[in-house]
């Protein structure tokens, strides 16, 4: 029998189950990228995720350690999303120029929608920090590499130069950003990128005549 004035826990109420490490990961990741969708990157600190996500400053502290990392966290998670993207969309897609950049065009744009306006925002603080930039850079090279090894098999000289490529990436990056602004639909994206990337392997020369242009 229980003594008078303690109360027994209900045997009935459910355990709330502590999170594991990659699902807090996961919530701390979803909040950061709310808040810069409601209120813009500079109002994204660790202070305001761990207020947002309602934890303690340390539990955000231990998974970021700066402001920086935060932002670089999301910025991988793009990252993440447009390889996978692309490779599930290779998997069903033609192998031709016109199917691969169609692959290309769509998991870009796409990726960028899921993300709202939020991304330009987190590019934006990316530049703001050299270690982060060069972070940023790579992963544009990992991106354009993949590219060139999926059209490079239909430019007449069997490779893309990397003028081209930053001449795609370019325009892919514009033409997305105008979708997420509602300048353009995304289809409306979708095609002149698809065209852009066409027309760019089209054209690209073979070694021999790239040496006679340099001579």
């Amino acid at each position: 029998m229980p003594r008078h004035g303690i109360k027994q826990a209900d045997a009935g109420a459910p355990k709330r189950r502590r999170m594991s490490r990659e699902e807090r990961y996961r919530q701390l990741i979803d909040v950061a990228w709310q808040i810069v969708r409601e209120s813009g990157s500079d109002a994204l600190t660790l202070g305001s995720l761990a207020e947002q996500a309602g934890v303690a400053k340390p539990v955000v502290y231990d998974h970021f350690s700066t402001r920086n990392g935060l932002l670089a966290a999301l910025y991988e998670e793009f990252d993440m999303q447009q390889n996978a993207l692309i490779d599930a969309a290779i998997q069903h897609s033609e192998p031709t120029l016109a199917g691969r950049a169609s692959v290309i065009a769509g998991s870009y744009v796409d990726c960028v929608l899921t993300l709202g306006r939020e991304l330009p925002g987190v590019s934006a603080a990316l530049a703001g920090s050299p270690e982060l930039e060069s972070a940023k850079r790579e992963s544009e090279a990992a991106f354009l590499q993949k590219c060139r090894a999926l059209l490079a098999p239909f430019a007449p000289g069997k490779d893309i130069g990397t003028a081209g490529l930053r001449a795609m990436l370019g325009a892919a990056d514009a033409l997305s950003y105008a979708a997420a602004m509602d300048e353009l639909s995304a289809s409306q994206a979708k095609q002149e990128l698809h065209e852009t990337i066409v027309a760019m392997v089209s054209r690209q020369k073979r070694p021999s005549a790239r040496r006679r242009d340099a001579a």
